[in-house]
């Protein structure tokens, strides 16, 4: 069996550790063994990185956190990624280098070619097989997170018109790349977008048990 890399991606709010969850639990089912990991995070030094750029109570400028996302990423695809992808797993992940260009590129206002370089490099060159976009109207994103009545982060806590450039550049992204992206709308209810997922990720999968 060959490897096979997804990412989930969406602005805050939109649904993604939902669909992560019931991707794995179908991959699983269906006798594949997954890794289902996330950015930051994904490993002990990247908890710390997520810790710094989530949570700290400085300020961090734009460029200093474009490169705590970087080094994160550059430790977790070197050292949890490939290793599985190379066994033949699959890889489930909430967040990987379109993030960076949406949040950092966009949100921060950052040059979002120089970003995505800076990502690239930092992961070797690691594209995705398959990127899953939940897209959802920022201000109902907002009320989400309202109801769930948690403590945003730093990211969160942005004013809309941040989370509007967001949206726009993960758009933008999938326009770019059709062929990698699966745009849903993540307004719809779970089961009916886990099930528009399955229908990409399936035929992907089945050709990668393909000798």
């Amino acid at each position: 069996m060959r490897g096979v890399f997804i990412t989930l991606e969406g602005g805050d709010g939109s649904g993604k550790s939902t669909q992560a969850e019931k991707l794995e639990e179908w991959l699983t089912e269906a006798g594949r063994t997954v890794v289902r990991t996330r950015e930051p995070g994904g490993t002990d030094f990247g908890n710390e990185v997520r810790e710094i750029v989530l949570h700290s109570r400085g300020h961090i400028s734009p460029r200093a956190e474009a490169l705590l996302y970087a080094a994160d990423r550059a430790q977790h695809i070197a050292t949890k990624v490939r290793p599985a992808l190379e066994r033949g797993d699959v890889v489930v992940q909430d967040r990987y280098l379109d993030s960076s260009v949406a949040y950092q590129g966009a949100g921060r206002v950052l040059d979002a070619d120089e970003v995505r370089r800076l990502s690239l490099w930092a992961a070797e060159g690691l594209l995705p097989d398959i990127t899953i976009l939940l897209d959802l109207d920022e201000d109902l994103a907002r009320a989400r997170l309202d109801s769930a009545n948690k403590r945003f982060d730093r990211l969160e806590a942005e004013k809309s018109d941040f989370h509007r450039r967001v949206r726009q550049a993960y758009l933008d992204l999938a326009e770019r790349e059709p062929q990698r992206f699966l745009v849903v709308d993540a307004a719809l209810p779970p089961d009916q977008i886990a099930a528009i997922v399955r229908g990409r990720v399936e035929a992907f999968v089945a050709a990668s048990e393909t000798p």
